[in-house]
């Protein structure tokens, strides 16, 4: 059989799941993964064969993605910021949203000492950290999760990447002190509303851990919040604290960190025009109105 037999064959079989275009990039990441050819190759050589072995993990991936599994988990692997990183089902899959986050948190520290101290907390993969440790070499980075199993993974892409990121299981919401002094912290954290499942694809709800996913629709800025105050006391002076958030909660999160006491506090968009990321700045004298008043006074009901 031919590889371009096998590429009609997923479009013929899968068309019902899929669009056409993301059949074929599901066809060319497979046959970059499993025989390092690429889309020129296969132009260049339309009548290439593959073996009976070949074709039985063809035909394995093919059985894999009418369940509607993420090809990411079917091979094993992403790519993110130009790495590979290992993913399975204890750990989300990567996305470019995310990619946008470090891309900011990088252009923000190349104006300052690269000798940063970094914690990305709910790390997942590792993603986060090992991208920015890639890219600032000289930084000290730290990974939290509260997963065993997604630790695993997260240390798994630390060595295969080579880069040194020190990985810590713990419970964020049980964590009243991070140990440490930072000049970044970093957080893609649980935030989607069991009242949004309905807007979430079928691959993600029945593959992707949803520990990771979903938050409470009574309190969806739980999170945030508990990370927000640890920043309160482990963010050094002129400190960044970046969240990914959720893009219905944008003004929510930027009014919880106002009140908190944090300064220059910016909303970004994502490459879909959703909001999607906030920078904020723990200045040296935080407002002392973000201290000494009860939930009820800083508004947080109006939060949920």
């Amino acid at each position: 059989m031919t590889f371009k037999e096998i590429k009609s064959s997923f479009r013929s079989e899968l068309s019902s799941f899929f669009d056409e275009q993301e059949i074929d990039s599901f066809f060319y990441l497979v046959l970059e993964k499993y025989h390092q050819l690429k889309r020129v190759d296969l132009a260049l050589q339309p009548n290439l064969k593959v073996s009976e072995s070949e074709l039985e993990q063809w035909k394995f991936v093919l059985e894999q993605l009418k369940t509607q599994k993420p090809i990411q988990y079917i091979l094993g692997e992403t790519f993110f910021c130009d790495i590979v990183f290992k993913v399975n089902e204890h750990t989300l899959i990567p996305r470019p949203e995310t990619e946008e986050l470090v891309y900011w948190i990088l252009d923000e520290l190349k104006y300052k000492d690269q000798n940063s101290t970094i914690v990305d907390i709910g790390t997942g993969t590792g993603c986060i950290p090992i991208s920015l440790k890639k890219n600032l070499p000289e930084s000290t980075v730290f990974g939290i999760d509260v997963s065993a199993e997604a630790l695993k993974v997260a240390n798994e892409n630390a060595k295969t990447n080579e880069v040194d990121v020190h990985f810590m299981q713990k419970n964020i919401l049980e964590t009243s002190d991070l140990q440490n002094q930072f000049d970044v912290i970093v957080s893609n954290p649980p935030y989607v509303r069991n009242l949004e499942k309905a807007e979430i694809n079928t691959n993600v709800l029945a593959f992707e851990p949803h520990l990771a996913l979903f938050v409470s629709d009574e309190d969806p800025l739980l999170f945030y919040r508990k990370i927000a105050e640890l920043a309160l006391k482990n963010l050094k002076p002129n400190g960044l604290l970046f969240f990914e958030i959720n893009q219905y909660l944008g003004k929510e999160t930027v009014f919880l960190l106002t009140d908190l006491g944090f300064k220059n506090i910016e909303l970004r968009k994502d490459i879909y025009g959703n909001d999607r990321m906030v920078k904020a700045i723990l200045t040296p004298d935080p407002s002392p109105s973000a201290f000494g008043r009860d939930k009820k006074e800083r508004g947080d009901e109006t939060l949920k």
